[in-house]
């Protein structure tokens, strides 16, 4: 008897007729409204999403005042 291998998969743990991977995925896609990430998780992502894009925001301003402009010199020329 082989052990099986550890897995986050939630394909591994619902048994769907036969249970195989392949018959989830398809099980998945015809019923897209069964399936759907848990309210924790999504509030997390959710305030991720929030604190990142607000970080990328404010590193794009802090950078964007430092870039040079362009000289007179380029410009007569």
């Amino acid at each position: 008897m082989t052990r099986r291998k550890k897995t986050r998969s939630l394909a591994d743990k619902v048994t769907i007729r036969t249970g195989r991977r392949k018959d989830y995925r398809k099980w998945r896609h015809d019923n897209p409204d069964a399936v759907r990430s848990g309210e924790r998780f999504a509030r997390k992502k959710q305030q991720q999403r929030k604190t990142q894009a607000a970080r990328k925001q404010e590193r794009q301003n802090r950078e964007a005042a430092s870039l040079p402009l362009h000289d007179q010199q380029d410009r007569e020329s």
